[in-house]
């Protein structure tokens, strides 16, 4: 088989990368580095199988070029992480849905099928104990930014169906729950890497709020998996599946968690969100999701639990020393 990855010298796009070269694809790799990094995908250069582009998915003649190349495309480039999104509002919205609409628009001309990367943010300030793919969206004021991300990935999701009720496009919308592992970067705000840097160095593990919100982490292996197994499951087409661990564990927990796993003199501060990143803040306070269709339609089962996906981020920060 040959695939086509946006985003694929990021964090997930080169772990799947990884993944799709062992099995013996053909991959493909589209990148314009805004977020990811040529680190991730150094050592597949030498791979006959192994093929990147620097550009962006915003490139028409370039999507259309690789799209008729390749087989399936994953869709991961996105602009990611809550300090990205606050900071840098415009690129997020055009990155996500214009480059979403290019990709559909290539994939739909050569017939090719897209899993799409969504994220748990859609179902914005809902409060149910599980997320079931579902349920409603609830989103915050336009007013707040910070729901600009969560709002952008909900129109990429009704592109991606609206592609396949009009045009028959096969697609696949996959919605990421807090997938975590090496080489992802806390630079954009991502809580593990920035809590296991702070720990290691013995500087003050810095939690955003009161701490008393939940998540699930799950390792980025689980993750590629999955995906790739939906992406050979024929019934999964024009479906919608949560990806995620049903794990969860407060924000104090994990620094706490984190702390006594490294050994750390840290102290644990707590930072108001206003101070964190913008005046109004909104966040979710719970994030588990339902992965019982996941279960169905693939047998899903994740192989890392929480702790030992601590222990791997640990022992990958820990062996970097130069870490950013």
């Amino acid at each position: 088989m040959k695939y086509l990855i946006t985003g694929g010298a990021g964090f997930i796009g080169s772990h799947l990368s990884d993944a799709l070269v062992k099995k013996g694809d053909e991959v493909y790799v589209i990148d314009d580095l805004s977020t990811g990094s040529l680190k991730n995908i150094e050592h597949l250069k030498s791979e006959k199988t192994f093929h990147c582009v620097i550009d962006t998915v915003m490139n028409e003649a370039v999507m259309g070029e690789l799209t008729y190349r390749c087989d399936v495309i994953f869709h991961l480039a996105a602009a990611v992480g809550v300090r990205k999104i606050i900071e840098s509002p415009v690129e997020t919205i055009e990155t996500n849905v214009h480059g979403t609409e290019n990709v559909l628009k290539a994939a739909a001309k050569e017939k090719k099928p897209v899993i799409i990367a969504s994220t748990s943010e859609v179902y914005g300030k809902s409060m149910n104990k599980v997320f079931n793919e579902n349920d409603d969206s609830i989103m915050g004021s336009t007013q707040k930014s910070r729901w600009s991300y969560a709002c952008s990935k909900a129109i990429d999701e009704f592109l991606a169906l609206a592609y396949l009720k009009e045009k028959s496009l096969p697609v696949i919308i996959v919605r990421l729950f807090n997938t975590v592992g090496p080489r992802q970067t806390g630079r954009y705000g991502m809580v593990i890497p920035n809590f296991v840097k702070q720990a290691i160095k013995g500087e003050p593990i810095t939690v955003f709020g009161d701490g008393k919100q939940t998540r699930c982490f799950t390792y980025v292996t689980d993750v590629v998996n999955a995906l790739i197994k939906l992406s050979e499951t024929k019934r999964a087409l024009g479906e919608v599946f949560n990806i995620g661990s049903e794990e969860p564990i407060s924000i104090s927990g994990l620094a706490g968690k984190i702390k006594e796993k490294t050994s750390s003199p840290s102290e644990i501060s707590y930072i108001p969100y206003d101070k964190a990143y913008e005046s109004g803040f909104e966040d979710m306070l719970r994030r588990v999701p339902d992965i019982s269709k996941l279960r169905k339609f693939i047998g899903y089962k994740a192989e890392y639990t929480l702790d030992m996906t601590l222990d791997k981020i640990i022992d990958y920060f820990k062996s970097n020393v130069g870490f950013e």
